[in-house]
């Protein structure tokens, strides 16, 4: 059970597909309508639920946006293990490989990216000193890990701490500023980013 959401229910199997029930219907209103706008009596209108069930899972809009984050690093999980990464022994290789993974898994999930980064601002201090907490450990931990791996194998400059936390950062250009790019075609945009971020790490060669 997540420890930051109180649930009246004891059955986590069950927590969880009710949390993953609110997550989806509550994002086809978000996205319809705006985090604002919508109402908690709404969101449970839209699962099916009467306000005192949809109450024995969440407390608060801020609790869905939480469980909307969660969910975000699940699916990129989940999509990673479509690369085989695991099978890759080449840590370079796997590093590369995550890279172009992630950038597919922002394109097709680019609505969702947009709405985490510019609703997240209106979470509670609770939920957003989770959420950041998350972020480092889920999203940044995993680029430091990946670049300690290669960092055995060959030099990276500069401190690898802070390379994790820029990779994971130059990653969400594409949704939130790939508009800028205008006409230019999305794969050799992932293309230079890749490049961009192998040189900036010495491994171009």
């Amino acid at each position: 059970m997540d420890s930051l959401i109180f649930s009246s229910s004891r059955n986590a199997s069950l927590i969880e597909k009710r949390h993953q029930q609110i997550v989806d219907r509550a994002l086809k209103l978000f996205f319809e309508k705006g985090f604002h706008p919508t109402t908690i009596r709404e969101i449970a209108k839209s699962c099916g639920m009467s306000m005192g069930q949809l109450y024995h899972y969440i407390h608060s809009k801020d609790d869905v946006l939480y469980l909307v984050h969660k969910r975000m690093q699940k699916i990129w999980f989940d999509y990673l293990k479509t690369s085989e990464m695991d099978k890759i022994e080449d840590p370079l290789q796997k590093l590369v490989t995550a890279l172009r993974h992630t950038l597919e898994f922002m394109v097709e999930n680019k609505k969702l990216l947009q709405f985490v980064y510019s609703e997240s601002k209106h979470l509670d201090k609770k939920h957003l000193r989770v959420v950041m907490d998350m972020d480092y450990k889920n999203v940044v931990g995993f680029w430091c890990s990946m670049l300690k791996e290669v960092h055995k194998k060959k030099s990276i400059r500069g401190d690898l701490d802070f390379l994790g936390s820029l990779i994971a950062y130059l990653l969400v250009f594409l949704p939130l500023r790939g508009w800028t790019l205008k006409d230019k075609p999305i794969k050799k945009s992932m293309d230079s980013l890749v490049g961009f971020i192998l040189r900036g790490l010495g491994l171009d060669g």
